[in-house]
């Protein structure tokens, strides 16, 4: 969800976000070789911890499991002391950049696009400090950020980027104010377009020019808006947006380069629309009725859900009563998703508010009225893991994720404790993360714990 304040930043932060760093700055050195000893595993998808054992890194991937597994006489031993090692946790629906600032910030007129750039990336730390090694960003200013993070500029999580939301004339992302008219017949791009927030994209033509900028620039994913949102002021929840022409030419346009479109949407409407025209990945789907959570399943689809905060305190009348709607819609989504076995995935979705930012492990907790602790610690790696994959080849990272197997990926928790048997461990990371290592680096030394 995204609101029309967009509309009202100032027109800077896309020629800063398609800015590569020309040089790596603070970045670490990646260990030779590093063995957990006596740990006992979550490999991602077990529903139990493994007996203790070792398992070794060697470069940024797990390169043997097993307590009779050698080590060289350089290696970095960690004694686990019998704790656990769990993958690098996943949250596959984020706005790095507007989540790191509030909404007086975008507006002011004291902000530049690096001191924008730097407040996400202040976030993007922080995030990766809380477990989380790998994102997935649903809309806007991106990639600048990104490319930071992988040139070791900055701290932060792997990100799969999606770029500017892609919207109708007068969709959930159309984010132009009253005083803005139309690109289409007055020649001016909204600000949000030239701020790489959006595309106001209308028609098979506009939707294919669209998709396929996002596609030069880097994305891993494509984001369309196909229905009405709760946090914006000119589309109310019940409309469905995009034709099924332009649904499908967005589609066709993804596969062509080896992945996905993902939607926002809500109603059953709105939903069976984009799932007919080929869509892989349904944002939100608070508001389905069961037979269309059922569909979601028969046709192999993903449902990324949310437990979306509740409303500002500041918020109007309309939009306070669109959230509170959408809320009260998610214990049905959630029970219904899990009865018909849904490919199901979890992200936060949180805007406007940086200190919401630290409630991000708390609200995997949210997910205790539907799952036991087993079943979410495999959707915040596992299963998230799997939704990141379906990027194919536009993927920025190769290699497998969500998982402690040998040749994975080395983005790995240290937890203190058996978060399976209290999975409220994970919601105090500062406390119980004892060590943090990302493409096999520690960004959290237990030497420092």
């Amino acid at each position: 969800m995204i609101p029309n304040a967009f509309g009202r930043i100032a027109v800077f932060l896309l020629s800063a976000s398609l800015v590569v760093p020309a040089q790596a700055q603070d970045a670490k050195p990646a260990q030779t070789e590093t063995v957990f000893r006596n740990v006992r595993v979550f490999d991602g998808h077990s529903g139990r911890l493994s007996a203790p054992t070792s398992v070794t890194v060697k470069g940024n991937v797990i390169a043997a499991i097993g307590p009779g597994s050698s080590t060289s006489s350089g290696a970095h031993v960690i004694d686990g002391k019998g704790r656990t090692l769990m993958p690098g946790m996943i949250d596959v629906h984020v706005h790095l950049t507007f989540s790191a600032l509030t909404e007086p910030q975008l507006l002011s007129p004291d902000l530049t696009p690096q001191s924008a750039e730097v407040a996400a990336a202040v976030q993007a730390k922080a995030m990766l400090l809380r477990g989380f090694t790998a994102v997935r960003d649903m809309g806007g200013p991106i990639f600048g950020l990104k490319a930071g993070i992988d040139a070791g500029k900055y701290q932060g999580p792997r990100i799969w980027p999606s770029g500017a939301v892609i919207s109708q004339t007068s969709g959930h992302g159309d984010f132009r104010l009253p005083s803005e008219r139309s690109r289409r017949f007055f020649g001016k791009p909204a600000r949000a377009e030239e701020l790489g927030a959006t595309f106001i994209a209308d028609g098979r033509d506009e939707v294919l020019t669209a998709t396929r900028e996002n596609l030069r620039f880097g994305a891993s994913q494509i984001k369309l808006m196909a229905g009405g949102g709760s946090s914006s002021e000119y589309d109310p929840l019940d409309v469905t947006q995009y034709l099924p022409e332009e649904l499908s030419a967005a589609v066709a346009a993804a596969q062509d380069w080896g992945t996905y479109v993902a939607v926002h949407a809500y109603t059953p409407r709105a939903v069976r629309r984009a799932l007919d025209a080929g869509v892989q990945s349904i944002e939100h789907g608070q508001l389905l009725d069961e037979a269309t959570i059922k569909l979601i399943g028969e046709r192999g689809a993903w449902l990324s859900l949310q437990n979306l905060p509740p409303p500002l305190p500041g918020d109007p009348p309309e939009r306070r009563a669109k959230k509170m709607e959408v809320r009260e819609g998610s214990d049905h989504a959630w029970a219904w998703a899990k009865k018909y076995h849904v490919k199901l995935a979890w992200g936060t979705d949180f805007l406007f508010r940086p200190e919401e930012n630290r409630e991000q492990n708390a609200y995997i907790l949210k997910l205790k009225q539907w799952f036991a602790p087993a079943e979410i610690l495999k959707m915040v790696t596992y299963d998230n893991a799997q939704l990141l994959a379906l990027s194919g080849e536009r993927s920025p990272y190769k290699g497998k994720l969500g998982v402690v197997e040998v040749g994975a990926l080395a983005d790995l928790i240290l937890v203190d404790g058996d978060p399976i048997s209290d999975i409220d461990l994970i919601a105090d990371p500062e406390k119980n993360f004892v060590a943090i290592m990302k493409d096999g680096v520690f960004v959290r030394d237990p030497a420092s714990k």
